[in-house]
């Protein structure tokens, strides 16, 4: 083979063989989202195997019976002819070899003419050990040696009066080439008290392989347009179920997609599709009123909470006046009455924390929030909330380790928000941390930044994780806290996130801690991919493979994410004090 044949083989078999994957991959994607395609593919499947079977049924039947009727009769004419040759012989006196030859050719002649014989050929052969100098007589000689055979002498010798039966291939006349089907058929006659000898017919099955070939043809032609017929039949009753089953699908992405007045067509009628319709456009209808009440009452929530968190902005800001003039007198009253002023201040930060949050949250609801992004370094925002939070890690004995990229990690976000993320997260796991260390990693790639902020406290539960973003939720509400408290926090980060079209991310194991992940594109508006940082360490719980652990992102769900160890201090930055920073 020359050479560049070869290398052209070598490079088309492989497109060939990818073009071939790729389209039966599309075929199974086809058969698997149709409903309609599955319905009629498996009709006609069945089908076919039916139709084959009952095909091959009657195939063997008629076959079986057109030869055993033909060989039949084929039996009854040579043993007709047979005695008919016998009696001739037994007629006809011979005294000589030459009159025993005559006879013989004149036999062969009067079979030949015989009216009524369907024989093709016929034969006369001298048994062995004869003693007439007598040649053999055939109507074709130059088929003797070919479909007489020693076997079949032999057996039509040792079967006396009984008739031997052989099926043999007939070459044609015009073409030796070809062959066709055949039966010769056997006996043995005396021809004079010291000749005996063996006579055969031959006949051909041509007429009745034309006709079990034309059987063949009617039952295929039959069989394929049964199928066809299958196929139609079967392709329009699919349809008529599917099609308002697929407008069923239409009608309830749509509703899902928000189009409250989507309603399903074909509802007139008395059948099962248009029952099926009304009832659809009941539950929509139904849907529709309960989602429109549903949504008024929030929008009157959302409005309570707004006017609420501002109508007692007002007089707080006038408690928080007098409160500072007492918390200032403290040192004039008893010891009871300075402390009740101390406790007053703080409680009535917290409440305006409360109100700020209340305040943040209704902006979110009503769509006003504004993202005032800007070009900013990561790392830089990272470290100074870390300072910040430092006494409060240094009160709760924690220590804090940070994790910076040496590439730059500048991205487009509006500094205030991003602070108020990290802050949350930040002092939530030194809240949580129990004396155990908080790790927190920043990240970056072509497309995002990404800050993990890793406890290894008291964690949380898969429940836990799945409600973690949720408003007003805290996952133990007796533990005692020593800052924050209104459960807003983390849902005002995850708004925040949003905003930034970025994520947030969860993960958390009782007695193994929690990890919070916060990922950032690096233009402002483009959408986030993979996160550059995975955020929690390898997990053997049972049903995961080693290496990987369940992350909940309350946008996507839980997902398999395999995560390396963060517990290496190698390249870490530590904060313990507030000016405690050394770099290991």
């Amino acid at each position: 083979m020359p050479h560049g044949l070869v290398t052209r083989l070598r490079r088309v078999v492989p497109r060939a063989r990818v073009v071939a994957v790729r389209s039966a991959r599309r075929g199974v994607a086809q058969w698997r989202s149709s409903l309609q395609l599955r319905v009629v593919t498996t009709a006609l499947a069945i089908g076919f195997a039916a139709i084959a079977v009952l095909g091959l049924y009657l195939s063997t039947s008629v076959r079986d019976g057109i030869y055993e009727q033909r060989l039949a009769a084929i039996d009854g004419e040579a043993a007709a002819l047979t005695a008919q040759v016998a009696q001739n012989f037994s007629e006809t006196p011979t005294t000589s070899d030459g009159e025993l030859q005559q006879l013989l050719l004149d036999t062969i002649a009067t079979l030949g003419a015989t009216s009524g014989s369907t024989a093709e050929e016929y034969f006369l052969l001298q048994e062995e050990g004869g003693t007439a100098q007598v040649a053999d007589v055939a109507s074709r000689a130059d088929l003797t040696d070919l479909l007489i055979t020693s076997e079949l002498r032999d057996a039509n010798i040792a079967s006396d009066d009984d008739q031997v039966l052989q099926a043999v291939g007939i070459p044609a006349t015009a073409d030796p080439g070809m062959v066709g089907p055949g039966v010769i058929v056997g006996s043995t006659v005396q021809a004079s008290p010291d000749a005996r000898y063996e006579i055969y017919y031959l006949y051909s099955l041509e007429p009745e392989q034309e006709t079990l070939s034309f059987v063949h043809r009617v039952l295929l032609a039959g069989g394929f347009g049964m199928l066809a017929l299958l196929g139609v039949v079967t392709w329009t009753m699919a349809r008529q179920t599917v099609t308002p089953v697929t407008r069923a699908a239409t009608v309830a992405e749509r509703l899902a997609e928000g189009h409250l007045s989507e309603r399903m067509p074909g509802a007139r009628g008395t059948d099962e599709m248009a029952s099926l319709a009304r009832s659809f456009n009941e539950m929509a209808e139904s849907l529709q009123d309960q989602i429109l009440r549903m949504e008024e009452l929030s929008a009157m929530q959302r409005r309570f909470v707004s006017d609420v968190s501002h109508e007692l902005r007002t007089p707080l800001t006038t408690i928080r006046m007098a409160s500072e003039i007492i918390h200032e007198s403290r040192q004039q009253m008893d010891e009871d009455a300075a402390r009740s002023a101390e406790l007053l201040l703080g409680q009535i930060d917290r409440f305006e924390s409360l109100l700020s949050d209340l305040l943040e949250i209704s902006r979110f609801d009503a769509g006003a929030a504004v993202l005032d992004a800007e070009r900013r370094d990561l790392r830089d925002l990272v470290m100074s909330v870390v300072e910040q939070a430092a006494p409060l890690a240094n009160s709760k004995d924690v220590r804090v380790s940070v994790r910076l990229p040496d590439a730059d990690a500048a991205a487009d976000f509006d500094p205030r928000r991003i602070e108020r993320i990290l802050r949350n997260l930040v002092v939530n796991a030194i809240e949580h941390a129990e004396e155990r260390p908080v790790e927190v990693t920043v990240a970056e790639d072509d497309r995002a930044v990404a800050v993990v902020v890793r406890d290894y406290g008291v964690g949380m539960t898969k429940q836990e994780v799945e409600h973690v973003f949720d408003r007003f939720w805290r996952a133990d509400p007796a533990r005692a806290r020593t800052t924050g408290g209104s459960g807003l926090g983390l849902a005002i980060a995850l708004e925040d996130a949003r905003l930034h079209s970025g994520r947030l991310d969860a993960w958390g194991r009782p007695g193994q801690g929690a990890s919070f992940r916060l990922t950032l594109p690096r233009s402002a508006g483009v959408q986030v991919g993979e996160p550059p940082v995975t955020m929690a360490p390898a997990s053997h719980e049972p049903g995961l493979r080693t290496g990987q652990i369940p992350v909940v992102n309350p946008s996507a769900g839980p997902t398999p994410t395999a995560i390396p160890d963060l517990s290496d201090p190698e390249g870490a930055v530590g904060l313990h004090a507030a000016n405690d920073v050394e770099v290991h």
